[in-house]
């Protein structure tokens, strides 16, 4: 096996995860954020010799994949009854701390595609608006735009007490409630 067959191989087995996890907050739909993945993937590997920073290529190809998966007529659906989540948990309950992740995850789907895309690259992958609007492909106002009409729209959905707070290294904690 050839070292640069080898050094894709080191990527994808420690950076598929969280390139999953990357597309699927993005589009909000495992299958969609997978299939956008594996085809970044496959464009990485023919091109990997040629590329300074896979890991900043992977991100950016994996959130504008994302985002054009979503753009097509056939991934619009209405959302079920089954669908709606409950507005807190319940006392005494001890998936307090899942049911407040799936009330975020709900609300992000319910922002635009790119406002959605610069508030998981911003938050939860812990990139600076300079690194997100490389991602993206747009000026820095943008991201600054679409990061607080972002918020705005968790808040208007979440309520006026959400917040994220973000630490090193990409770590974060989500209030609210």
């Amino acid at each position: 096996m050839r070292d640069d067959e080898a050094q894709f191989r080191d990527f994808v087995g420690v950076q598929l995860e969280p390139l999953r996890g990357l597309a699927y907050l993005t589009c909000g739909d495992w299958q969609t954020g997978e299939d956008a993945v594996l085809t970044v993937l496959a464009r990485l590997y023919a091109r990997w010799r040629h590329i300074d920073n896979p890991l900043a290529y992977a991100r950016t190809a994996v959130v504008r994949a994302a985002i054009d998966e979503t753009r097509r007529p056939w991934w619009r659906r209405k959302e079920s009854a089954g669908d709606a989540l409950p507005d807190r948990p319940l006392p005494g309950d001890g998936t307090g701390e899942v049911d407040e992740r799936l009330r975020i995850r709900a609300a992000l789907l319910h922002l635009p595609a790119r406002q959605r895309a610069v508030v998981v690259l911003r938050f939860l992958e812990g990139l600076s608006v300079q690194q997100t609007a490389e991602a993206m492909g747009c000026p820095e106002g943008t991201v600054k735009a679409y990061t607080s009409r972002g918020l705005d729209g968790l808040r208007r959905i979440l309520g006026t007490d959400f917040s994220i707070e973000t630490h090193t290294e990409g770590h974060y904690e989500v209030r609210s409630g």
